[in-house]
C-alpha cells in the first residue's frame, strides 16, 4: 500500500487530494498545524481514514520528524499563506511559509529517502501581469509576479526545479490557474459572491449589498476535484516535470457575479459602481480597499503540456461549477 503525506490536508484541495487518494487504495498521513479552534471541516467526513500530524512549514524540525515517522512514497505540499492581497500587509510571514517552507521539506527529502516524489503547489500568480497580449500562459511563459504572494511562489518554483535538476529528486511543480468549489475559503471572491447568492435565494438578505474589488479581473475557473487528479497523475509519471493545469477559459469577477446571482433569481443592472436589481436596491458595491497595489487584469491558461503528457483534462464546467456551489 502506497502512504502519501499531504501538507495542508485541512484546505480546499487537501480534502480533495486526501479523498482521491484514499479511493485509490493509499494510507493517506497529513499535517496540520496547532491553533486555539482547530480547522477540520473539509475532512470531518474522512477524520477515521487518514492520520493526522501536528506540524509547521515554518518548523524544519517538525517536518522532519513527520517524514521520518510516515516514511511516505508521495509528499504533497500544499499549504500555504494563501492569499494574494494578505501578502501585502504580511510579505515576510508569506515568505517564511510560502517559500522557505518547501525548501524545509526538499531539504528532508534530500536526506531522509531521496525516494520520494513530491509535489510543490505553485500558481498562476508566478505570471503577474498576466495575458496583456491575450496568449494563454503555458510553463515557458514568462514570470513577472506581482505580489509578495507570487514573489514568494516564485522562489518555491525555482528551488524545487533546482533540487530536480541538482540532486534528482523526482519533483513537479504544478501551476494552477485559479480552481474552486463548495469548500474554498470564506475570504475568496467566488465562495463570498455564492454565499451572498444563498443569502438571497433563502431570504435571509438584510439588504447590505455584496463588496467586491476588480470586477473587470479576468480568471481561468476550474474545479479544484479536477485539479488536485492532475497533481496526482505528475506524481505517477514516468519522469519529473512541471505542469501548468487549465480550463483555458477565462471570465470576469462581473461574469461570475452575474452567474451565480442570476442563479439565485437576481436580474443585475451595471454602473461603475456596482450593481443594483430591477428594484434599484444596491447589490454590489466595489470597495477600495480590496482592490490590490498591482492589479493583475488577466491570467489564462494553456494546459497542453498536461493534456499530451498525462492524459488530463478538466472535466467540470464554470456553469456546473456554479450549480454546484449554490447547492452546497
Amino acid at each position: 500500500m502506497k502512504k502519501a503525506l499531504i501538507f495542508g490536508i485541512t484546505g480546499q484541495d487537501g480534502s480533495y487530494l486526501a479523498e482521491l487518494l484514499l479511493g485509490k487504495g493509499y494510507a493517506v498521513h497529513g499535517v496540520t498545524r496547532r491553533t486555539s479552534t482547530g480547522n477540520r471541516t473539509r475532512i470531518q467526513r474522512i477524520l477515521d481514514k487518514i492520520t493526522l500530524h501536528e506540524g509547521d512549514l515554518a518548523d524544519a524540525g517538525s517536518i522532519w520528524r513527520i517524514i521520518k515517522t510516515v516514511e511516505p512514497d508521495e509528499v504533497y505540499n500544499l499549504a500555504a499563506q494563501t492569499h494574494v492581497h494578505t501578502s501585502f500587509a504580511e510579505p515576510e510571514h508569506t515568505g517564511q511559509i510560502n517559500a522557505l517552507g518547501p525548501i524545509r521539506i526538499l531539504e528532508a527529502i534530500r536526506t531522509i529517502n531521496p525516494r520520494i516524489r513530491y509535489y510543490q503547489a505553485s500558481t498562476s500568480e508566478l505570471f503577474g501581469q498576466g495575458t496583456a497580449d491575450g496568449k494563454p500562459l503555458n510553463e515557458q511563459s514568462p514570470m513577472r509576479p506581482a505580489s509578495p504572494y507570487g514573489a514568494a511562489k516564485l522562489y518555491a518554483y525555482t528551488m524545487a526545479r533546482l533540487y530536480r535538476e541538482a540532486y534528482g529528486l523526482f519533483v513537479c511543480n504544478g501551476i494552477l490557474f485559479n480552481h474552486e468549489s463548495p469548500r474554498r475559503g470564506a475570504d475568496f471572491v467566488t465562495h463570498k459572491i455564492a454565499a451572498f447568492a444563498k443569502t438571497v435565494k433563502q431570504g435571509r438578505w438584510d439588504g447590505t449589498p455584496l463588496k467586491l474589488g476588480n470586477l473587470e479581473a479576468q480568471r481561468d475557473w476550474g474545479h479544484a476535484r479536477d485539479y488536485v487528479e492532475g497533481m496526482w497523475m505528475m506524481l505517477q509519471y514516468t519522469m519529473p516535470d512541471d505542469y501548468v493545469l487549465a480550463t483555458g477559459q477565462t471570465f470576469s469577477v462581473k461574469a461570475f457575479a452575474e452567474k451565480v446571482l442570476g442563479g439565485a433569481g437576481l436580474k443585475l443592472v451595471w454602473d461603475t459602481q456596482g450593481a443594483s436589481d430591477a428594484q434599484g436596491r444596491k447589490i454590489i458595491t466595489v470597495d477600495p480597499s480590496l482592490l490590490r497595489p498591482i492589479d493583475v487584469p488577466c491570467l489564462l491558461g494553456d494546459s497542453t503540456h498536461a493534456q499530451k503528457q498525462l492524459g488530463w483534462k478538466p472535466s467540470c464546467t464554470l456553469d456546473e461549477l456554479v450549480t454546484e456551489m449554490l447547492a452546497a
